[in-house]
């Protein structure tokens, strides 16, 4: 059974079929209230309005009986990752909740916020052992600081610690949630803040439910990878009130990125404020809640005007254009920099490392850069063999006891693949465009992907129109996978076979371009990046041609050379010089310390118990 009602929604006493009915999410705010448009499917609790164009499923009874049961099962999980990692849980000493007069004075008397907010949220002061900021002061000193205290299911999990002088510093070994998380139970929307004074200020004047996000202003989301399901998907409305400075801007983009544009509102303070707290010193606590109460929702419409960009084109013109995401391949990078909302179309012949090179790019990015990836590849199957391929890349060694690797390493990096590289099971519906899709979109969701890999594409199941070319059909695809990218802010990687290269006169074959992909000129045409990959068997290298870069402040046509480890899969970076007896290669100034220095920041410490 599913309950129309809790959702707002009027059946009218029906059960199954299609009906039309009044929408709960605009009906308050239309002109005529009583206007039916919203469709509602009762077999399936899909619903669309065609007035605000929300999208939304009421699940039926078994449905939530198995989402507790995955809640059930995802805490297990975390539980018994956090035996695994010894999360460190710091005690709290009730009568630190006694403020020295100092912070007090600071806490109340300049920010504005009561001794009863403080109380509630359980602000402590308490000395503590700072790291160096200023004259004399040294890593031992302990100093008077503000403890913010961050809670889940009433238990403490970490505590910022921060002096009256900006120093900041957690709990070294604790788990990262984000601050007032219990303040979400029972709500159906919530603010989110970019610091704890922030929400303060909000619990202040009455906006109870609220957090702060645990790093400040980034675009690293895992923090909400395991609250995703437990305490946002219930939420009806998501008010962002972010600082309005660079990081901000992004750290907000990226939020909007994964709770989707239906459901947020953007909170936007006066001029001469940049938070929440400003507004309310400033201002006055009427001027914040007007603030509050008018977030806007975010432009729906396909007409954009300079207004609707005003923040984004204000980033632009102080900061500038700037380039993409590197790999760490210093040749490569000089050519070619990465950007998500961008597709990118990777070629060459059967046989010449296109997967391989993928490979190399997906690990770098998400090592470098903490984009996560979901792998749709059906040709690495038994999914074990592509794990092992990984395991190879990263520990630069082969994947066998008796090649010296350590268990405990293989079991760190497997930790690491388990966060960041997920791979799409093919079943019955798995070879479809749609399912992929879906499956990728939920997963930018869930965990915070932001690179998906179709390797290859004539593995997906053709689904043509009735009518509709095999022309129209890639053409439709490619379109599908650009709209997919910039939606959703990843980068998409597609790997597509060129047709039958026919030889010259002299029996040569001359090397594979982007025009020359099987099916149609609209891979070139239509996608922001396109590499082929080429190995030279003779010459034992790989060279990678960066035939196409959509825009120049991302990098420029060229050419770059490798050479491949078949042991553990890595590419080094070489030159090609021209010789008498033919070509040479010439290994160039490579960092060996790239995978090292990223193992040491990636791969943590397990401790048996």
């Amino acid at each position: 059974m599913r309950n129309f009602s809790q959702a707002g929604i009027d059946t009218g006493g029906r059960t199954s079929g299609k009906i039309r009915t009044t929408c709960p999410k605009c009906k308050d705010t239309r002109t005529h209230p009583e206007d039916k448009s919203l469709s509602v499917d009762l077999d399936t609790g899909w619903c669309h309005c065609f007035h605000c164009e929300a999208n939304f499923r009421v699940p039926d009874s078994d449905e939530e009986r198995q989402r507790q049961r995955r809640l059930d099962r995802q805490q297990r999980q975390h539980e018994a990752q956090s035996a695994t990692r010894r999360y460190v849980r710091p005690s709290f000493v009730e009568a630190n909740l006694n403020l020295p007069a100092s912070i007090a004075d600071y806490l109340v008397g300049k920010r504005g916020i009561s001794p009863q907010t403080l109380r509630q949220l359980k602000v402590t002061g308490q000395y503590e052992p700072m790291p160096p900021f200023g004259q004399g002061s040294t890593p031992k000193d302990p100093e008077l600081c503000i403890g913010f205290n961050y809670f889940e299911d009433g238990r403490l999990v970490n505590t910022k610690f921060r002096t009256l002088q900006k120093a900041f510093k957690m709990v070294k070994g604790a788990e990262l949630i984000p601050y007032n998380l219990d303040s979400l139970k029972g709500a159906d929307s919530c603010y989110i803040v970019e610091g704890e004074i922030d929400a303060l200020t909000l619990h202040e004047v009455g906006r109870t439910a609220v957090v702060s996000v645990p790093a400040g202003g980034n675009t690293n989301s895992a923090w909400l990878d395991r609250f995703m399901e437990s305490h946002f998907d219930a939420m009806k409305t998501i008010y962002l009130a972010t600082d309005t400075d660079a990081n901000g801007l992004k750290m907000r983009h990226e939020l909007i990125r994964r709770f989707g544009e239906e459901r947020c509102r953007i909170v936007t303070f006066s001029p001469d404020c940049k938070d929440a707290n400003e507004e309310l010193l400033r201002h006055g606590r009427d001027s914040l809640l007007h603030c509050l109460d008018q977030a806007a929702e975010l432009p729906l419409e396909d007409v954009v005007t300079a207004a609707d960009l005003r923040e984004d084109l204000k980033a632009l013109f102080e900061n500038g254009l700037t380039r993409g995401a590197e790999t760490g391949l210093a040749n490569f990078d000089r050519l070619c920099t990465f950007e998500t909302g961008r597709l990118l179309v990777v070629t060459g012949r059967p046989g010449d490392g296109k997967s391989e090179f993928v490979d190399e790019l997906v690990t770098r990015l998400a090592m470098l850069h903490d984009w996560k990836a979901l792998y749709f590849s059906p040709e690495n199957q038994p999914l074990a063999l592509h794990q092992c391929k990984l395991i190879e890349r990263i520990a630069g060694e082969k994947f066998r006891r008796s090649s010296g690797l350590e268990p405990q390493r293989v079991e760190q990096i497997v930790d690491w693949l388990s966060e960041n590289i997920f791979h799409l099971q093919p079943g019955t519906e798995a070879y479809t465009l749609d399912h992929v899709l879906a499956t990728a979109r939920r997963m930018v969701v869930r965990r915070g992907i932001r690179i998906l890999v179709i390797d290859p594409l004539n593995r997906l199941e053709q689904q043509l129109a009735p009518g509709q070319t095999e022309l129209q059909y890639i053409s439709d695809l490619l379109n599908r996978l650009s709209r997919f990218a910039m939606q959703n802010r990843c980068l998409v990687i597609l790997v597509a076979h060129p047709r039958k290269v026919n030889r010259n006169p002299l029996g040569e074959l001359r090397r594979v371009e982007m025009n020359d992909i099987n099916g149609s000129a609209d891979f070139a045409n239509k996608c922001d990046y396109c590499l082929v990959v080429e190995r030279d068997r003779i010459g034992g290298c790989t060279r990678v041609h960066v035939e196409k870069v959509r825009f120049r402040h991302l990098g420029e046509p060229g050419s770059c050379c490798f050479t491949y480890n078949k042991d553990c899969g890595r590419y080094q970076p070489c030159q090609e010089r021209q010789n008498g007896n033919g070509r040479e290669l010439f290994d160039v100034d490579y960092p060996d310390s790239f995978w090292e220095a990223c193992l040491r920041e990636h791969l943590k410490p397990r401790q048996s118990a």
